[in-house]
């Protein structure tokens, strides 16, 4: 076999290949209460039918087993996807987008994730609307879009949280404060919701000002943070800088708060904010100076032929890719600092 299979779903013959171990743990799963079916989670194959035949019967209790269905495996062939616009627009054939499998990607999520990205840019594209494009620290699917259209994909792409360099942002409880904006934009979401998200983000911020002001004693505090196993305060301390102590949740300092927070998520979102802000200050500094390569543009036709000490791999790259953006060609494997440096000169200069 000379296919490449995806890394993370990989079939038993290429477990046996790759993995030194004596034993192989398989989940015997019932299709229905109405039916004799079971399913075998952990022994997806592409091998013979025969070979399926003797490694099932080969299982203990498993022995006169029949096979209603074999498993199966399927070779796809993908549109290079760096041929494709971040709005997921094929750049060869105008009005065309792709999403799923056909650009290289694996799993359900991932095939979903550009469906709706690929919909909302062709429904805005009939309308007249600009276009939806994602950053890197607004969602994941921006981080996957990114990736596949401008990285090569020489296997089948999953979404991992280790691609995404800005991970602290995009987090499951503030989704609807990073996104909710495009959703109410692009007629996605109702105006009654993003008003709560809204009011929720205002909430948000004139709590942690409010807190981040108000004075602790020694005498008020100390007992409960003992009670948490930290360390007490020796002098009046801001209460925001109390919360900083990871050990300390919110709720236990309530009672000192002069207006305290009524709404979980509220509390959450504050909460977090005072845990993890030196983090998210760090991240969202590094945000700031992505998005300010994002606004040095590079025009469409772009001669990299006039660029001058741009070393040839750099060259021949940024052709086949044609990056919207310097921010989007400095994350193109093989262009090196000094190639971004020439480039960002010359199109400055231009």
């Amino acid at each position: 076999m000379q296919g490449k299979g995806p890394r993370y779903c990989p079939s038993i013959e290429d477990k046996v290949m790759k993995f030194d171990k004596q034993s192989h743990q398989i989940f015997v799963e019932p299709e229905s209460r109405f039916s004799q079916e079971y399913y075998l989670n952990g022994l997806s194959t592409s091998l013979p039918f025969e070979a399926q035949i003797g490694i099932i019967r080969s299982i203990n209790g498993l022995e006169n087993a029949v096979i209603e269905r074999p498993a199966y495996a399927v070779e796809y062939d993908y549109a290079c996807p760096d041929q494709l616009f971040p709005t997921l627009e094929s750049k060869k054939i105008e009005n065309l987008y792709f999403a799923g499998q056909i650009n290289g990607t694996s799993g359900y999520e991932e095939a979903a994730g550009q469906g709706v990205v690929a919909g909302i840019n062709a429904a805005a594209k009939f309308k007249g609307m600009k276009p939806l494009i994602l950053r890197r620290d607004e969602s994941y699917i921006g981080v996957m879009i990114d990736d596949i259209i401008n990285k090569s994909v020489d296997e089948p792409y999953r979404l991992l949280t280790s691609r995404a360099e800005f991970r602290l942002l995009l987090r499951h409880d503030n989704v609807h404060l990073r996104l909710a904006r495009y959703g109410y934009e692009y007629g996605l979401i109702s105006q009654e919701f993003y008003s709560s998200v809204q009011e929720i983000e205002k909430e948000v911020n004139l709590n942690i000002q409010r807190i981040s002001r108000i004075n602790v004693y020694p005498s008020a505090v100390n007992d409960i943070l003992i009670s948490y196993s930290t360390e007490p305060i020796e002098h009046t301390m801001k209460l925001g800088d109390i919360l900083k102590r990871p050990q300390i949740p919110y709720e236990a300092l309530k009672k000192l708060d002069s207006i305290p927070i009524q709404n979980d998520e509220i509390a959450e979102q504050t909460d977090i904010y005072f845990k993890y802000g030196g983090y998210l200050k760090k991240m969202e500094d590094e945000v700031k100076k992505m998005k300010k390569m994002e606004e040095i543009i590079i025009s469409d036709g772009f001669d990299y032929d006039q660029v001058h000490n741009l070393a040839f791999e750099a060259r021949e790259k940024l052709k086949k890719i044609k990056p919207a953006t310097i921010a989007q060609a400095m994350r193109i494997p093989g262009i090196n600092p000094s190639d971004i440096l020439n480039l960002s000169v010359y199109v400055n200069k231009k």
